[in-house]
């Protein structure tokens, strides 16, 4: 598959590992030049610096053949707007982006983008820890 993926910090990078690893052909597109340097040496996939909600960055990337597009930049808004380009400019079959604000990734939700919210997924994990750790407590 063709994947372009948006911010390449820490996870951005190892996606763009990983899924390069897997044989996908990967673009990683990021305003910082440091940034790639989360991905490694033998990375084979290509790196673009510019912005995300830049179209001519973004069809350097190749988004006009991608199959899926993932904006895991650090600012919600930049997440958003790619995402939304992604979906409805170029009609990218997959879209995810993470967002951090609860409230506006269920807003975007419902909207029709595949959100991530890392915010909500870390204190589901931690609210079942707490739970499964008081329900062992409790006498039977």
């Amino acid at each position: 598959m063709k994947i372009v993926i948006v911010g390449c910090g820490r996870v951005g990078g190892l996606l763009a590992t990983e899924l390069n690893a897997h044989g996908h052909q990967i673009a990683a597109v990021d305003f910082n030049q440091r940034s790639f340097r989360h991905l490694p040496l033998d990375f084979k996939g290509q790196t673009i610096l510019g912005t995300g909600i830049d179209e001519d960055v973004l069809r350097n990337a190749g988004i006009t053949e991608a199959d899926v597009f993932i904006a895991v930049t650090d600012d919600d808004n930049t997440n958003i707007m790619a995402g939304q380009i992604a979906q409805t400019v170029y009609k990218v079959p997959q879209v995810i982006v993470r967002i951090y604000d609860p409230v506006r990734a269920d807003i975007y939700r419902n909207l029709g983008l595949n959100v991530i919210c890392p915010t909500r997924t870390v204190a589901g994990l931690i609210e079942e820890q707490v739970l499964g750790v008081e329900s062992l407590r409790r006498p039977f």
